[in-house]
């Protein structure tokens, strides 16, 4: 298998390990001789998971809500076993005190060793029995938790896989990072750390107020009383303070990785524009208001922890004093007292625990508010239930009336009408921000119409199921994005199942074939993320090739040469007459040089179809395409003066 991240090179590939210094865009040599046998056995004891099949569908589920309750719900029978050991826990750990009654009352005030040593092996056993429970417990609701995450891990991912463009353009990229990254780790520590701790505790004090008002009612309801209206009145004030300071926390922290998101993104120009000083000013106030918010809820725990501190000392105090009357009054036993003290202790132990938990209690309970919040949104382009499978298309495409706005207050096309006949290539042409480009994102389905139709082969597409129009398709952007990974998997993104044949034939197609034989590993040359190890015009190649390989019935060009050299850009022109033979074709052209080669023309101004024709019929008539014509003929003959 490649051996990704650490080099140019792969396993499988041909030749030699890695691509050497002056391997052509490969930026780093390869594995170091020494490691090579520790990467190989590495690679080989991965599992490969090429082969799975995970069932996806682009409707939203029938629930898009999302709530604790419902994550715990999809796995009812391992947390009713978690439950079972919880309780099991709970219950073994309080025997120690009861023990301890019988102890000093039977054993040591009547003078019975034989009882004290059969209390004493009772109390070693209930030890090793809770300590027992407690490893079962802590290892199957790790189990657990770890399959809740996993579940809500793919959950989260296929959500995000289903949601528009619309959706990514608008949302920065950190603050998705955050929802798979911080939010889910915050329910990672709820569920192994908090949640299950936050029950055995709960149950503890529940059980031990039942004993303590069994041991003497006297006793106990004076620390009902006492405790319970001081240690509520401190808990309802915490709370009511802390959720707002938990949801700051997790804002603020999505707010910390957007930015670094950002910069990373923009590194060059960053770097380009001498940012840097600027930049880390900016982020170091975006960390600061992370800060204050951690503060406040530190600030927070600090008051409510020594609080309850106070309460459970002045309580001890108060039972000693009055138990201590009872026992010199002969009212009460010396062990019930030593019993009940000790319960109480085991009374405050827990409520110091979850002043200690309810901190991750309430940063998990933030993060289910900020995945709720995802769960609910609803993509923009969303596939009706009813819809079909689409047929094989031959490829005519049509727009009927067609409005379209980002935001209702602003229009970007107005009541298009346009027919495309199968096979025909045609150019989009117009000023920067006419339409051109959200035309063609509806023939592709990334948006719907606000008003009239978008059809191919007489089938509107609103009533198609996405995947069966996608895959008919082809997309080439004008900044192509590879995925890191192999030249191979590059290509055959769209068509994973391709033979070699068929990748050699898409190759050769689009003249990848000199690119392919100069890279160390062939088909198998790890191309790093983005593509950032191979040149523009490399990677707008593989992007054709990758479309070419999908044999699409329509395809979508968003000007493939804008940003190349001469040399690169025939090269391109020359893989796209190869790519549009037979197929219906849709250009975004930024150069008339692409119209030219096109069947007909359409141009786009201010969101309308103002001219329609061949290129020789518009250049021969007196609109807005002659005047960009002569405008462009102009300067292309400057430059070849020049």
């Amino acid at each position: 298998m490649a051996f990704g991240p650490v080099g140019g090179g792969g396993f499988g590939g041909g030749g030699r390990m890695g691509g050497g210094p002056d391997a052509p865009g490969l930026p780093f040599g390869g594995i170091p001789e020494e490691l090579v046998g520790m990467a190989e056995k590495l690679t080989a004891s991965e599992p490969d998971w090429s082969d799975a099949h995970v069932p996806f569908r682009h409707p939203m589920p029938s629930t898009k809500s999302f709530s604790l309750r419902q994550l715990l719900g999809s796995h009812k029978a391992a947390i009713a076993l978690s439950l079972v050991l919880v309780v099991a826990e709970a219950a073994a750990k309080q025997a120690g005190p009861l023990l301890t009654k019988m102890g000093i009352d039977r054993g040591i005030a009547r003078g019975s060793m034989h009882t004290l040593v059969v209390i004493v092996i009772a109390y070693f056993g209930t030890v090793v029995l809770a300590a027992v429970i407690s490893g079962g417990r802590v290892s199957w609701t790790g189990i657990v938790g770890q399959r809740l995450l996993y579940d809500l891990r793919v959950r989260v991912f296929s959500h995000l896989q289903r949601l528009s463009l619309d959706y990514f353009t608008e949302e920065k990229a950190g603050r998705i990072m955050t929802r798979m990254t911080s939010d889910i780790e915050s329910l990672n520590q709820l569920l192994q750390d908090g949640l299950v701790n936050l029950l055995v505790q709960g149950l503890t004090m529940i059980f031990v107020t039942i004993v303590l008002l069994t041991l003497d009612v006297r006793l106990g309801l004076i620390t009902i009383f006492f405790v319970f209206p001081t240690m509520g009145a401190l808990t309802w004030w915490y709370r009511s303070h802390s959720d707002a300071g938990y949801d700051q926390v997790r804002s603020e922290i999505a707010n910390v990785l957007a930015d670094l998101s950002e910069n990373l993104a923009g590194i060059r120009v960053v770097t380009a524009t001498g940012r840097e000083r600027r930049n880390i000013a900016q982020h170091r106030s975006v960390v600061r208001r992370y800060r204050d918010a951690n503060v406040f809820t530190a600030q927070l725990n600090a008051v409510y922890g020594p609080g309850s501190q106070l309460i459970g000392g002045v309580g001890q105090a108060l039972i000693v004093m009055i138990g201590g009357y009872y026992v010199l009054h002969h009212q009460l036993t010396l062990g019930t007292l030593t019993a009940f003290v000790l319960y109480l202790g085991n009374f405050f132990a827990p409520i110091q625990q979850l002043v200690q938990l309810y901190g991750t209690y309430q940063q998990g309970q933030a993060a289910v508010r900020k995945l709720s919040d995802l769960f609910s949104t609803v993509p923009s382009v969303e596939e009706a239930r009813t819809a079909v499978d689409l047929p094989a298309i031959r490829g005519q495409i049509e727009l009927r009336g067609v409005d379209f706005a980002y935001s209702p207050d602003v229009p970007v096309l107005q009541d298009i009408n346009l027919s495309i006949p199968a096979g025909e290539t045609i150019a989009l042409v117009g000023p920067t921000g006419a339409g051109k480009s959200t035309i063609a994102k509806l023939v592709t389905r990334f948006y719907d119409p606000t008003a009239g139709d978008v059809l191919i082969d007489g089938h509107d597409l609103r009533t198609v199921t996405l995947e069966s129009l996608r895959r008919q398709l082809g997309v080439v952007p004008q900044e192509p994005f590879l995925f890191a990974g192999s030249l191979r998997d590059n290509l055959a993104f769209a068509q994973p199942d391709a033979t070699d044949d068929e990748i050699l034939a898409a190759i050769d197609a689009v003249g990848l074939d000199d690119l392919v034989s100069r890279l160390p590993g062939g088909l198998d040359t790890y191309i790093h993320e983005r593509g950032t190890s191979l040149s523009a015009g490399e990677r707008q190649l593989v992007a054709l090739g990758r479309a070419f390989l999908a044999q699409p019935r329509v395809v979508v060009l968003d000007e493939a040469t804008s940003n190349l050299d001469l040399r690169s850009e025939r090269r391109i022109e020359a893989a796209l007459d190869r790519l549009v033979a037979g197929r219906t074709a849709v250009l975004i052209a930024h150069r008339l040089s692409t119209a030219m080669r096109a069947d007909r023309v359409a141009v786009i101004d201010g969101g309308r179809l103002v001219e329609l024709g061949t290129h020789d019929e518009l250049v021969r008539g007196h609109g807005r395409y002659r005047d960009m014509f002569r405008t462009w003929e102009s300067s292309w003959r400057t430059v070849e003066a020049s």
